[in-house]
C-alpha cells in the first residue's frame, strides 16, 4: 500500500520570537542536536515502510530553505513533491490541495499521512506503531486522527473524547478545571493535528461537508503553474488571484468534527507541539539549580531560568525563573508564566514595520546568504555568500551604488555592458541605474563584502530583469 507523508509548513511560530520570524519560521528552528523541526519530520516521515515520496505544503517565499533543509537529511534522494502557496489559506484549503494531487498521482486509494512540519515526536518506534494502527483504519475508509495520551490537565490544546477507536466528540481548549476533570476521566486525548486517510476518503467527505474549500482548490489548481521535478514529483505553484477565494478554516471544523467516518489512534509518542519557550527549554539538561543553558552563559545566585546565545555571552545574576533569549540583532527576557504573550511583542513590531518581525540579520535566498554587518544614514555593509553554480537576479537600483569585494571565491560579474571575473582580493563598482548581475562560477562558496551607499538602502529598491528563481 503506497503511503504518502504530507508535511505540512505552514506556521510562524510567534511565540518562539526571537528565532523564530516570518522568513525563518518554527519549523526551520535548529534544535541542539544541529537539526530543525522540519528535517526531523522528514527524517521520521522517510524512515516508514512503503513510502513513495514525501509531498509538502508550503510558502512560496520559502521553497528554497525547505530544499536546503531536505537536502542534508535525504541522501537516498526520496522523491518530493511540493504545493507552493502564496499565503496561508490554513489547513483545510492546504490539504485538499494535496488529496487532489495525491489522487492524482498515485491513485484515489493512495494514503496520506499529514504531519505538521514543527512538532517534535522523540519515540520513532512508538510512532512507527501508531502509524501502523492509522494505515489499518485509513485502509478501511476511516478519516483518522492521533491522540495522545495526555500527562497533565493542559489548556493549550484541543481534546478528543475517545471510546477505542471510536471518536465521541472533539472538545476546543478547556478550563483547567476541565482540563483536570479530563484528566482524571481518562477517556480524552489531545488534538495532535496529524491524520492519515486515504486521498479519495478525504475528498470524498470533504465534498460532503465543506464543498466550498475543495471547489475553490480545484479551480486554483486549473489555474496553477506546474512542474514535473521526477517521473511522479511535481512542483505546484498555487496561483494567488484564486487562491484567495478559498475559505479560512480548519480541517477540525471543515471536516473531522462534522464526519462519521472519524476514528482515532491513542498513542505515546513523545510529542510536543514545541509551542513556546518553555517547551524549548524542557529539551534541555539542568544543573542543580534548574537552570538550563544552550550556549555560553554564566550565573550567580540564579535558578530556574533557560538562556540561549548562539553568539554572545550572557550573565545573570540574582534571577528566578525567566527565559533569556538572545539572538545577534534581538533579545528576549521573558518571566516563564508569561510565555504565552511572546506574540504579543511580535504584534507590536509588525504593528510598527519593525524589520525584527520578519528577517534575521543573516538572510536566506535561493543563491545563498546575506548578512547586514551594520548600517547607518546613507550607507549599509554586507556579507554576501554565494553558493557554487548559483547567480543573484539580473537587477538594477535606482537610489544605490554598490561596492562588492571578494573575499574568497571567484565572482563573475555583469556590470552594464560588460561582463568579467573579479578574484580574491579584488573589487568592482556598481553605480545607481546600472544593470548588474552576480554569479559564482566556481565549486565553492564565493564570500564577498557589499558595501551599498546613497540615500535610500531598503531592500524593495530592487528591479529584476532575469531570475532562475522566478522572482523576476
Amino acid at each position: 500500500m503506497t503511503i504518502i507523508p504530507v508535511i505540512l509548513s505552514g506556521g510562524v511560530g510567534a511565540r518562539l520570537w526571537p528565532v523564530s520570524r516570518e522568513l525563518h519560521p518554527k519549523p526551520f528552528m535548529r534544535l541542539s542536536d544541529g537539526q530543525s523541526l522540519l528535517q526531523k519530520a522528514f527524517v521520521r516521515a522517510a524512515a516508514l515502510p512503503d513510502v513513495a515520496e514525501i509531498l509538502t505544503v508550503t510558502n512560496r517565499d520559502l521553497y528554497f530553505k525547505t530544499e536546503d533543509d531536505y537536502r542534508e537529511v535525504n541522501p537516498a534522494q526520496l522523491p518530493a513533491s511540493f504545493i507552493l502557496e502564496p499565503f496561508g489559506r490554513n489547513t483545510a484549503a492546504a490539504i485538499a490541495s494535496a488529496a487532489r494531487t495525491v489522487a492524482d498521482l498515485h491513485g484515489p486509494q493512495a494514503l496520506m499521512l499529514v504531519l505538521p512540519a514543527d512538532h517534535l515526536i522523540s519515540n520513532q518506534q512508538a510512532f512507527d506503531s501508531a502509524v501502523a494502527q492509522a494505515v489499518v483504519l485509513a485502509q478501511q475508509g476511516k478519516l483518522v486522527t492521533f491522540g495522545i495520551t495526555p500527562n497533565a490537565p493542559e489548556t493549550g490544546f484541543g481534546y478528543i473524547e475517545a471510546e477505542g477507536s471510536q471518536v465521541k466528540r472533539f472538545v476546543e481548549k478547556p478550563s483547567l478545571d476541565k482540563a483536570r476533570e479530563y484528566l482524571a476521566s481518562g477517556r480524552y486525548l489531545w488534538n495532535a493535528g496529524m491524520f492519515c486517510f486515504s486521498a479519495g476518503a478525504m475528498l470524498e467527505q470533504m465534498q460532503q461537508h465543506e464543498a466550498a474549500v475543495l471547489q475553490a482548490v480545484d479551480a486554483c489548481l486549473q489555474k496553477s503553474s506546474r512542474a514535473q521535478r521526477g517521473d511522479k514529483s511535481v512542483q505546484i505553484e498555487l496561483d494567488a488571484a484564486s487562491f484567495k477565494n478559498t475559505p479560512d478554516i480548519s480541517i477540525d471544523y471543515a471536516v473531522m468534527e462534522r464526519s462519521s467516518a472519524v476514528a482515532v489512534v491513542a498513542c505515546d509518542i513523545g510529542w510536543s507541539d514545541i509551542g513556546s519557550w518553555s517547551a524549548i527549554s524542557d529539551l534541555v539538561e539542568v544543573d542543580e539549580q534548574g537552570n538550563g543553558v544552550l550556549g555560553e552563559a554564566y550565573l550567580h545566585d540564579s535558578s530556574n531560568c533557560y538562556i540561549q546565545s548562539n553568539e554572545r555571552v550572557v550573565s545573570a545574576v540574582g534571577v528566578r525563573n525567566l527565559i533569556i533569549i538572545d539572538t545577534s540583532d534581538a533579545l528576549l527576557v521573558v518571566d516563564r508564566s508569561r510565555v504565552q504573550d511572546v506574540k504579543q511583542i511580535v504584534a507590536q513590531l509588525k504593528a510598527n514595520s519593525h524589520d525584527a518581525y520578519k528577517l534575521h540579520r543573516e538572510v536566506h535566498r535561493p543563491w545563498g546568504t546575506y548578512t547586514v554587518l551594520e548600517e547607518g544614514s546613507r550607507f549599509k555593509i554586507k556579507r554576501i555568500e554565494v553558493k557554487p553554480g548559483a547567480s543573484l537576479s539580473l537587477q538594477m537600483h535606482h537610489h544605490r551604488s554598490e561596492h562588492w569585494i571578494v573575499v574568497s571565491g571567484m565572482a563573475k560579474v555583469v556590470n552594464g555592458e560588460r561582463e568579467f571575473l573579479v578574484g580574491t582580493n579584488e573589487s568592482t563598482f556598481i553605480p545607481a541605474g546600472h544593470k548588474h548581475r552576480l554569479s559564482n562560477p566556481g565549486v565553492t562558496d564565493l564570500v564577498m563584502i557589499e558595501v551599498q551607499s546613497g540615500e535610500y538602502l531598503g531592500e524593495d529598491d530592487i528591479v529584476r530583469f532575469e531570475d532562475h528563481y522566478g522572482r523576476a
